[in-house]
């Protein structure tokens, strides 16, 4: 019997190179765990969770599937859970990305030891992206995943410079075509369309309107006009 994982989840899970030891930070069910375990994916994996009662719910699945001897539960706070080196790749997924930001950051020696960061920030994308750069890794994948009319965006990290950055890349991502063009459109559509109502709100609601801001945004819907056409190639 194999576990059925979401969109936004299996996604996620296809994102960890065989062989990689795991810790799933904010595992809920823990339902990424059994996954790469049942699939043998991975040979061991760290489920933790800041609440107790979801960890319990992660604990029992991983019994239910047999599989207490690979997996380990614990409970804490982001990557205080985990030793420097204990584990190669780092899931934080359905979190902010300001929280996964000071996640990191209370934990750089263990980040420091990690081969791959697979982050899924359900907001503030452009500040995970902009972190990690100033923070020496660069972004291998961007990948979009579209569940329920929602788009997810997984951001894949490895240590790395990356200099000399547009800001239209913490927003979009650095590997947008990779992705299947209708939804990379789509994705890029939608973008567009806030950023006109932001215009829009400026505008028209504002007594006294921010030329500085409003400026800003008249660049980034150019920046992503420009980035629909060239997905159409």
């Amino acid at each position: 019997m194999n576990i059925k994982l979401t969109p936004r989840l299996k996604k996620i899970a296809e994102q960890v190179k065989s062989g990689e030891k795991v810790a799933d930070i904010g595992t809920d069910h823990g339902y990424i765990p059994v996954y790469l375990l049942k699939n043998n994916i991975s040979p061991f994996v760290i489920a933790g969770d800041i609440n107790k009662k979801p960890l319990e719910s992660a604990e029992n699945n991983i019994k239910k599937y047999d599989l207490s001897d690979k997996a380990e539960t614990r409970l804490g706070s982001g990557l205080s859970i985990l030793k420097a080196g204990e584990v190669n790749t780092v899931i934080i997924a359905g979190m902010g990305g300001l929280l996964i930001n000071e996640l990191l950051t209370a934990s750089k020696e263990v980040v420091n030891e990690l081969n791959t960061l697979i982050l899924q920030p359900m907001q503030a994308q452009f500040e995970l992206r902009k972190y990690l750069i100033d923070n020496g890794f660069t972004i291998e994948s961007d990948i979009l995943v579209k569940e329920d009319h929602h788009i997810y965006e997984i951001i894949i990290a490895k240590h790395g410079i990356k200099k000399n950055i547009d800001p239209i890349y913490y927003d979009i991502g650095f590997h947008i075509k990779n992705n299947p063009k209708p939804l990379a459109t789509e994705f890029i559509n939608r973008k567009i369309k806030e950023v006109k109502n932001i215009i829009k709100n400026i505008s028209e609601n504002s007594s006294n309107p921010s030329i500085e801001k409003l400026n800003e945004m008249e660049n980034k819907l150019k920046k992503l006009e420009e980035v629909e056409l060239w997905l159409q190639d």
